[in-house]
């Protein structure tokens, strides 16, 4: 790993440890506010359009000006969220930081064709997980402690910590390095990603897989806190365990070709659901948290997956269009899961559950053939800048 790609995931580790104080505990945190789950699940569909409409702009811009100026005014703009929410004295101003704080997810299309380009010899698969690993690796910490210090002074003073990590994270992006130019002997045929039949079938497969990915976690906090019991503490926990699954399985099974951790990872969300459905104590919420890792590893390996099928010009607007899909995906999941939370609790996760089955059918029938469209892609030539 290059000097670059450390900084990235020294970045994203502190990033992970400031977020993971809080990340488990925000529709909690809502709750305390008033919102019921349905409203719940209306403000975090709204957070998911903050993260759409800016995915396809981001990712073209970075192809334009280059990643780092976006992932540097993400970072910005993310730790200024975090203190809006942070300070915040009521409902309206807190939802306003949350919106502002899904904004920033624009930097996923820029940060990642960032990776992909300072991989070195590794695939991109590879540095795509390693680095999700840093930042899982920082959540980790995160949320036992969150749990901990909501215990016994409240969850403001949680998110007062949390501005301040990821004002650290912040300046240590500062340093990054532009990548190297890569000059392109050639084009791919339908290079155009708009015209790339295979590339947008797999944006269709990416939003159904991730709706069906993403449905059984928004309201899980809940579930777990009304529905069985558990506290702030315990749930900060199990968050904890579901952090250090994402290390373990980003680190595992990113060695895999894209196309089968990507299957793989599908089954493993079904686990989740299945476990925390039909769980009966602390040990199995836990093991359900540590396989919900599924879904960020499906999130990486569509991007693998993606770069079979473009051309590396074009990687910052087709990670842009993918992750408009995910975005999509996180706008409609939750808003389906407060309707169904409204009505019981646990057809979440067996809606969820049936979702996830039929998905994983369709991807197992059509990305073999996906697999099969594949024409060569000119290797690039990298000079330094």
């Amino acid at each position: 790993m290059n000097r670059n790609l450390a900084l990235i995931a020294l970045s994203l580790f502190t990033w992970g440890a400031g977020e993971g104080l809080f990340y488990y505990f925000q529709t909690l945190y809502l709750q305390e506010w008033g919102a019921d789950p349905l409203m719940i699940g209306a403000i975090l569909g709204g957070m998911g359009i903050a993260m759409a409409v800016m995915q396809i702009p981001a990712g073209y811009l970075a192809d334009r000006v280059g990643q780092r100026p976006v992932m540097w005014a993400s970072w910005l703009l993310g730790t200024a969220a975090a203190w809006l929410m942070a300070l915040a004295s009521s409902l309206p101003v807190f939802i306003a930081g949350m919106l502002a704080y899904g904004l920033t997810s624009f930097v996923l299309a820029p940060m990642n064709s960032y990776i992909t380009a300072m991989r070195g010899s590794m695939t991109p698969g590879r540095a795509l997980t390693l680095i999700s690993a840093a930042y899982n690796l920082g959540a980790v910490i995160g949320p036992t402690i969150g749990g901990t210090l909501a215990d016994q002074y409240g969850l403001k003073t949680v998110y007062l910590i949390a501005s301040v990590v990821l004002v650290f994270s912040t300046i240590i992006i500062l340093f990054v390095q532009k990548p190297p130019l890569e000059v392109h002997a050639e084009k791919t045929a339908g290079s155009s990603v708009m015209r790339n039949g295979p590339f947008l079938v797999l944006g269709a497969l990416t939003f159904i897989t991730m709706f069906a990915l993403y449905l059984p976690q928004p309201l899980t906090a809940n579930f777990l806190q009304n529905e069985r019991g558990l506290d702030l503490q315990q749930i900060g926990l199990v968050g904890t365990v579901g952090s250090l699954g994402n290390v373990v399985i980003m680190l595992v099974l990113g060695r895999l070709s894209a196309q089968r951790a990507f299957l793989i990872g599908q089954p493993l969300v079904a686990l989740f659901a299945l476990l925390i459905w039909q769980g009966t104590g602390l040990a199995w919420f836990a093991i359900g948290y540590f396989f919900f890792s599924g879904n960020r590893l499906c999130h990486s390996m569509v991007l693998a997956l993606a770069r079979n099928f473009i051309h590396p010009t074009e990687t910052g607007l087709a990670f842009g269009i993918l992750e408009t899909a995910n975005a999509v995906a996180v706008i409609l999941a939750p808003v389906l899961a407060g309707i169904l939370y409204q009505r019981s609790p646990t057809m979440v996760y067996t809606v969820a559950l049936a979702l996830i089955g039929l998905t994983l059918a369709v991807n197992l029938g059509i990305l073999p053939i996906l697999a099969r469209s594949l024409k060569p892609v000119a290797t690039p030539i990298v000079e330094e800048t």
